[in-house]
């Protein structure tokens, strides 16, 4: 990290002073404001400082990520592994998430400048940029309409509503493990055609690899990558001769331009899927179930009219992006509010950042208002690398929400007993205390 312009150097052997885990991570820097060589920039820009969060230190972001929007939205990071840059506010954010052309995904998603060095497998498809980006995920598309995961209501239900009918009669239990984390596997299992007999196996590889993807060390997660590829290997074998109504089937026996998917290809999918397709949900559920007891006023909106839910999970969605933010390589020199961001670095969109922009969604955008009109945001990306699975995600949400509303309309979460994942990008309770207050 750099020292503030003019900040006085640490005496040798002085401790620095811990800071608290609900302060903001500014410095204060103690040098005049008449000293001619500090400009109002330059003393702006050193009260803005970005620390990579993890677990506990994910408990309130949301400060610093003002700090960097106000006073240096072009923020240059520095570690052990390299320079890095920090984008904060929703346009630098959006226009960067529309630029795959300026702003490469093909060589990870993560600051570290190996990622694809770490990677086993040949780039999944959210690490490659148009046109092999493009081709590939018009093959999938079709199976992630609305319509097509509509179909997934009466599954996604059922197993909602033993969830909550079981936290119901307990009257208090952990909301993540019971509901919110099963819920997002039952359905990407089903979407890549793995058998009902085979989830506990699937269950324990989504953990781990989930966990190394968003620590961004995908190599710490290698035994489970290993298993996870062996795994799909002999299911492609097994539905080129059966194929079912799934997203593996799919892929094996499409022929774009008259020529088999790879394996490799196909692979790296279901990888992205298992990664990708896991923690989203579960960060957005137990960051929605937050919000609404953290905000009485609107839970009970939502209970007098539930058909306000699906209006409300956009505003969900943009209070918890639930990734934080990805990174991209810049393939050319890119000057942005000023500052010229070198080629070949890599770039974090800070997608939690731009969700909270005044200058996009106003001077309460750090308020939950589940009526508020949503032009658009960046909760699930944009441009070519929107998520793919935005639908089964508003899907899930919905109807979680539905069944915890209408079964437990008074419910809430402990929050503060709550307990967060470790990982740089992704910020979602791995633990979060439910009571079950006005069951039905």
């Amino acid at each position: 990290m750099r020292n503030p312009p003019g900040a006085a150097s640490q005496a040798e052997g002085e401790q620095p002073k811990a800071a608290s885990r609900f302060e903001p991570l500014y410095y204060l820097v103690p040098f005049s404001l008449e000293e001619p060589s500090v400009s109002t920039t330059q003393l702006e820009a050193s009260f803005a400082v970005y620390e990579p969060r993890s677990a506990e230190s994910w408990r309130d972001p949301f400060p610093m990520y003002q700090a960097l929007r106000d006073h240096d939205p072009v923020h240059k990071f520095e570690n052990d592994r390299g320079e890095f840059w920090i984008l904060s506010r929703f346009k630098d954010v959006f226009d960067a998430a529309v630029d795959a052309r300026t702003f490469s995904s093909a060589q990870g998603l993560t600051m570290a400048y190996d990622d694809m060095e770490k990677l086993a497998l040949e780039s999944p498809i959210v690490m490659m940029d148009p046109p092999d980006h493009t081709e590939l995920r018009k093959l999938v598309i079709k199976r992630f309409t609305p319509k097509q995961v509509m179909a997934l209501e009466p599954l996604v239900r059922a197993f909602v509503v033993e969830r909550v009918e079981r936290l119901r009669q307990m009257g208090e239990g952990d909301v993540v493990v019971e509901l919110f984390k099963p819920l997002p596997s039952l359905v990407v299992g089903h979407f890549l055609g793995v058998p009902e007999s085979d989830r506990s196996l699937f269950d324990g590889w989504t953990d781990a690899t989930v966990a190394a993807a968003a620590a961004g060390d995908i190599a710490s997660g290698g035994d489970a990558v290993a298993e996870l590829v062996v795994y799909f290997s002999e299911l492609i074998e097994r539905v080129r001769k059966e194929p079912g109504d799934d997203m593996i089937s799919a892929l094996v026996h499409a022929r774009p331009d008259g020529e088999e998917v790879s394996l490799a290809r196909i692979l790296g999918f279901a990888f992205t899927m298992v990664t990708g397709g896991n923690d989203t949900t579960t960060g957005l559920l137990s960051g929605a179930a937050e919000l609404l007891t953290r905000n009485p006023d609107q839970q009970t909106l939502l209970v007098e009219d539930p058909e306000r839910i699906p209006k409300a999970i956009e505003e969900f969605l943009r209070l918890t992006s639930p990734v934080q933010g990805l990174a991209r390589m810049t393939t050319r020199d890119v000057t942005i509010d000023g500052t010229t961001i070198p080629k070949d670095r890599k770039v974090m969109l800070l997608y939690a950042s731009a969700n909270r922009d005044e200058r996009e969604f106003g001077p309460d955008a750090g308020e939950c208002h589940i009526a508020r009109k949503i032009r658009r945001h960046v909760a699930l990306s944009y441009g070519p690398h929107h998520c793919i699975g935005a639908a089964a995600v508003r899907l899930q949400a919905r109807i979680a929400l539905e069944e915890l509303l209408g079964r437990c309309p008074d419910f809430t979460v402990d929050f503060a007993l709550g307990k967060f994942a470790s990982g740089n990008y992704v910020r979602r309770y791995v633990s979060l205390p439910f009571r079950a207050k006005g069951a039905l």
